[in-house]
């Protein structure tokens, strides 16, 4: 298991709180990012949903009208 010791060489809990500044200014930043970029990624991805969905049914009306000749 882990010794204390060695925990406590990736723990640092600063006595002065503004040292968080930083670090919560940053996270904030790249949340905002992640989550405009995951509405654009799902906004993309319904676009391309439909596109299939109007191609399958052009192929099967396609199917449906070579089967009639």
């Amino acid at each position: 298991m882990f010794q204390p010791s060695v925990l406590t060489l990736f723990l640092y809990f600063p006595e002065d709180k503004s040292e968080y500044i930083p670090a919560v200014i940053s996270l904030t930043i790249f949340m905002i990012a992640a989550f405009f970029t995951m509405r654009f990624i799902i906004k993309i991805s319904k676009r391309e949903a439909q596109k299939a969905k109007e191609l399958e049914e052009q192929i099967k009306n396609n199917q449906f009208t070579q089967r009639d000749r």
